[in-house]
């Protein structure tokens, strides 16, 4: 039964991985020549990242389900340290530069231990047999609340606004995995939608003010998230371009017929859709919804700290599916969140490689 599991958990990483050697392979074609050997990297990264798999996989890893603090207070400090001693790249300082190595980018990791705590923190209210009071549930969101917060301004400070999208909805479908009754989703909703509202009638009608409050930086920031919804901008309108014309099979690999940056990260949707059409991404998209379809089965079966950890990574997953599918299709905002297994990093990659491992880990516990 646990060979039958992991296979289905094993063979959508695979076709991934297949699938992101060859992207960023013709993503190259759009780069400088010091990007040549980018498929390259991918492909030691792959093999970097099946070695953690193997590693968190097994069951002498399992202190990070009982002793997560630690990494999260790891985590922390990294976040703070990066802002100090970090590289900086396109007016953000959100990685570490090692020799021999590369670029390290910390709040990638923070998303697993942030993972982890919450869920060890709602296992406890769990074991605990709490009364299901207003105080009570109302102690476990601040708690939650202030555990996401602290990483969250850390990163947003690099600035990386769309990884601060993600630690919120990995803490918000796991309070909704915890059974927080529906009424606090609706306080919550009500008072973050007027907050943006707030905040957005400020940047539209009030810009001055706007500036003067959140710094000139910050208004450039969210003018370029929210320009996706004109339609404007030669990136998009370029990827828009390259998949909209590549039919059913598309231009064949190493053929996207027009520039657009980020190839390899942010974008390499369209660079894939260019290549492969219709039927490739079809094929990419199936995958993607069987892989999840295997997580949550093993969430669904597993005991109820485990079910939390599933829960969160996920969130994690279908978020960044959603967000990176959308804004490269003009349907959601452009806010520089990767493709996960597909697109180019090393840290993105090792850290979602660990992720597997870790459900591995929860799926072969019975």
């Amino acid at each position: 039964m646990k060979i039958k599991t992991n296979l289905k958990l094993i063979v959508p990483i695979l076709i991934f991985a297949i699938i992101s050697i060859l992207s960023i392979y013709s993503a190259q074609g759009m780069l400088s020549e010091s990007y040549n050997d980018l498929f390259i990297k991918q492909i030691l990264w792959y093999l970097l990242g099946f070695m953690c798999v193997i590693i968190f996989s097994k069951k002498r890893f399992n202190f990070i389900f009982d002793k997560p603090y630690i990494l999260y207070s790891i985590g922390i400090i990294s976040l703070i340290l990066v802002l100090f001693l970090g590289t900086e790249s396109n007016g953000a300082r959100c990685w570490f530069k090692v020799p021999g190595i590369g670029s390290v980018q910390p709040s990638e990791f923070m998303k697993i231990f942030l993972i982890l705590v919450l869920a060890k923190e709602l296992d406890k209210y769990a074991n605990n047999n709490y009364e299901r009071t207003f105080k009570t549930e109302f102690k476990i969101i601040i708690k939650c609340f202030l555990i996401t917060l602290i990483p969250s301004i850390l990163t947003f400070l690099e600035p990386d606004t769309g990884i601060v999208f993600i630690y919120f909805a990995i803490m918000i479908v796991m309070l909704f995995t915890f059974g927080i009754r529906y009424r606090w989703f609706v306080i919550i909703g009500g008072m973050g939608a007027l907050l943006i509202g707030s905040f957005l009638f400020l940047f539209f009608k009030e810009q001055e003010l706007f500036i003067n409050i959140f710094g000139t930086n910050f208004f450039y920031r969210m003018d370029r998230l929210l320009d996706w919804s004109n339609g404007s901008g030669m990136q998009l309108t370029n990827a828009l371009a390259a998949t909209g014309s590549a039919g059913l099979f598309g231009y064949g690999i190493n053929n996207t017929p027009i520039y657009f940056p980020e190839p390899q990260t942010d974008f390499i949707f369209s660079v894939f859709a260019s290549n492969f059409g219709f039927i490739g991404s079809l094929v990419l998209l199936l995958s993607l919804i069987y892989f999840d379809m295997q997580i949550i089965k093993v969430g669904i079966n597993s005991e109820k700290q485990y079910k939390y950890i599933i829960s969160g990574i996920i969130a994690m997953l279908i978020f960044q599916q959603i967000q990176n599918i959308g804004m490269n299709i003009g349907l959601l905002p452009i806010t520089g969140i990767t493709l996960p297994f597909v697109s180019y990093g090393g840290s993105s990659l090792i850290s979602y490689m660990i992720i597997f491992g870790i459900i591995l880990n929860i799926a072969n516990k019975k």
